[in-house]
This record gives C-alpha cells, structure tokens and sequence, in this order.
C-alpha cells in the first residue's frame, strides 16, 4: 500500500501517516475523481498509472472528516514528485501487513474528556493509526469477507 507522512506543519493531522487525498473542489465530478487529482497533486503519480477497483464506505474521522476511499492498484514502473508542503515522504507498505491481524492493534486516549478508541498498525517505524488505520480496516473486513 502507498502511503504519505504529512509535514509537521500543516494545521489538520500533522506529520501523520495519511493516504494521498483531500477535500473536493470546484471541478470534481465524484469522489474518485477527487482522489485521483489529490494523488496527482500530493505525490506526482498520473492516472494513467492507476486501475481503479471501487470505493469502500465513507469514513467518519474522530475530528469530524467524512472520507470516501477509493481502492485502485498502481502499475509500476512510476515516478513520484512529491509536493513538499504537503508531504515529508511517500513510502509502501506490503498489503499483507495489513491482513495479518497479529498487526493489528487497538489503542485509547482520553481527549477533551472523552475516551476515543482506535486502531494501529506499526510498520518499521511508522505508527500507522487513527483514520488511515480505519480505513486500512475497513478494507481488511471487505477482503477477509
């Protein structure tokens, strides 16, 4: 799976691990096409690069984004520019990381008085939580039937 580091200044969800995305624009005709413009803008990577399998359900995030994912596979060989605002890296993470559930972990936090509840998925460094784990889950129960 592709995914992003975002920069540590940026106002929402800073230096998390994220998919490439973002919110609709005038000139958006779908959410598909929402995602593949955010990717081309985010990391570089073409359409043409893409073969577009669905959406899995909206996600609602902890801080109030609906998101709709969108599920494609990318075919390489490709090269990506990254849009340094927005982004500190891109790197990949073999999908069947994600399907072993010995990967999967549930965490707590209290925030602003509140007990929040969500999943992780450590690879390699990266402490892959919150929404971009929720989605990564949602694929995992789609896959796994």
């Amino acid at each position: 799976m592709l995914l992003t580091r975002r920069t540590d200044h940026l106002h929402h969800h800073p230096g998390q691990i994220s998919f490439p995305g973002g919110r609709v624009e005038e000139g958006d005709t779908s959410p598909t096409d929402t995602a593949l413009r955010e990717t081309e803008e985010e990391i570089g990577l073409d359409r043409r690069h893409i073969e577009l399998i669905g959406t899995l359900p909206d996600y609602l995030t902890g801080t109030g984004f609906r998101v709709t994912p969108v599920v494609g596979l990318v075919t390489p060989p490709f090269e990506l520019t990254l849009d340094a605002f927005e982004v500190a890296e891109a790197f990949e993470v073999p999908l069947s990381h994600f399907l072993d559930p010995a990967n999967h972990e549930e965490h707590s936090i209290v925030h602003e008085g509140r007990v929040r509840r969500f999943h992780a998925m450590p690879y390699h460094g990266y402490f892959i939580w919150g929404a971009t784990a929720g989605i990564i889950m949602s694929l995992y129960r789609v896959l796994r039937g």
